[in-house]
């Protein structure tokens, strides 16, 4: 990702904070672009198109979850919800409106950049919009990356250390988020129970038909599937979908685990998955999440 790349929306009502935020995110290196309500910040990331976004949810006119809505109906930026409404059906509605990230007022700005630091060096998924909204993951020279990487991993700074404020988790490091492709037919898909899932291409078939899965159901579901069934804590995947993990760093908030059990709800929900008889996700009472054994297993 190039520095011109670097576009930030900032729609947020407060001109306190949303002062605050810009100066956070230049310091990050992007170019921000503000508003004060959830209609003009919809055109304004129509307009220009941002690699990031943020979104207040209680605003003047629409609200953030339907700002939100609208967003994803044309674009694939990266979408970050502040509010101090914390309540766990308020992150439910993020999540569901299309967040990739929810986070609490007040927020600690060190903590904001990580998590955006952390999203950019995930893969980006291509929305139904088309080009309207998509930016191309290509290197600044217009070649590609290296075998791997994305190009918002070439040029990405590191993520800035979260002090850590909570005991860890006891489950080991996280490795990062790679299905290895061992195959269960074609080359580079891997099955489970009817479920097959191609890691490089981003898709998942059920019984012969795609489900489309937002960027951090994928994610969670490709860590599961590649652990079998080694178990997975919420912590664990948590610090995953930031791309970090134990060895780097071990704060994990309860809204964080929350946000885990929100994912995994939706994701068994579109997957068609009874969690009181799972196909594929079982949950470990008080532990975390592990994949389902083989079928005669």
């Amino acid at each position: 990702m190039t520095a011109h790349d670097r576009v930030a929306v900032i729609i947020e009502d407060d001109a306190d904070i949303r002062r605050l935020l810009e100066e956070v995110l230049e310091q990050g290196g992007f170019e921000t672009h503000s508003a004060g309500n959830g209609l003009e910040g919809v055109e304004k990331v129509r307009r220009y198109r941002p690699t990031l976004t943020t979104l207040d949810v209680s605003m003047p006119g629409i609200d953030g979850f339907e700002a939100a809505k609208r967003i994803r109906a044309f674009s694939d930026t990266y979408l970050i919800m502040l509010t101090a409404r914390t309540d766990e059906i308020d992150t439910l509605m993020g999540l569901e409106s299309g967040a990739d990230d929810y986070i609490a007022k007040p927020f600690r700005p060190r903590e904001l950049r990580a998590r955006v630091d952390a999203m950019l060096r995930r893969p980006r998924l291509a929305t139904s919009g088309g080009d309207d909204g998509e930016r191309p993951a290509t290197a600044p020279d217009g070649a590609a990356p290296p075998d791997g990487q994305t190009a918002a991993t070439a040029s990405s700074p590191p993520a800035e250390s979260v002090a850590p404020t909570a005991t860890p988790d006891p489950s080991p490091p996280v490795s990062p988020i790679v299905v290895p492709a061992t195959a269960a037919g074609d080359e580079g898909w891997i099955e489970h129970r009817g479920l097959r899932l191609e890691p490089d291409m981003r898709l998942v078939v059920v019984d012969g038909e795609e489900v489309d899965l937002t960027r951090s159901e994928f994610d969670l579901l490709s860590l599961i599937i590649s652990s079998r069934r080694r178990v997975r804590s919420k912590a664990d995947l948590a610090l995953a979908l930031r791309g970090e993990s134990y060895v780097t760093s071990y704060y994990v908030s309860d809204a964080d685990k929350r946000a885990v059990e929100v994912h995994l709800a939706n994701l068994r929900r579109k997957l068609g998955e009874n969690a009181s008889q799972p196909r594929w996700i079982e949950t470990v009472r008080g532990v975390g999440y592990r994949l389902t054994a083989d079928d005669g297993a």
